[in-house]
């Protein structure tokens, strides 16, 4: 089962650097994510969201290449290529799993300007490293889906203990 972890920033910087690390990490297989989007609330107010995962470009390309096998057998590749990659576009845009967009527009619009969010959907991860790894940027653990125990220990672990 997969846990969310929802970290905030009082810079605009502290997501993208911590994601950072939690990349480095995801290649020593320490970490492994559903998903990850990145909040950044300019001094304005205005809210800009980076999704980890495109959706629409995978979508595309997956397309684009089923369709491209298809229209070889029909003897019309280019047109096989094309309607692929419309289906496939268009189909990434609607197919959306992870972190619901309207929970991270809900959380984000809690961050304060200039501030800056990650958040994480882990689904496996050898905790006591990550934490430490984690502990340097002094996040502040805004919302979790983990017990009340291990919310608790966690929120511990970066000095926001109660």
């Amino acid at each position: 089962m997969s846990e969310l972890i929802v970290f905030a920033f009082s810079n605009d910087k502290g997501a993208s650097e911590m994601d950072e690390t939690i990349q480095r990490l995801k290649k020593e297989q320490l970490i492994t994510l559903d998903d990850a989007a990145i909040v950044v609330r300019n001094h304005d107010g205005k809210v800009k969201v980076k999704q980890a995962v495109n959706l629409v470009g995978a979508g595309t390309v997956g397309g684009a290449f089923w369709g491209m096998l298809i229209g070889l057998l029909f003897w019309m590749p280019w047109l096989g290529l094309a309607i692929g990659a419309i289906t496939g576009a268009i189909s990434g845009k609607l197919s959306d799993y992870g972190i619901n967009d309207d929970f991270i527009k809900e959380v984000a619009e809690t961050i304060e300007p200039g501030g800056s969010a990650l958040f994480l959907l882990i689904s496996k991860w050898t905790e006591d490293k990550v934490l430490d790894e984690l502990s340097k940027f002094n996040p502040k653990v805004v919302r979790t889906s983990l017990s009340k125990e291990e919310e608790h220990k966690l929120k511990a672990a970066f000095g926001a203990g109660e």
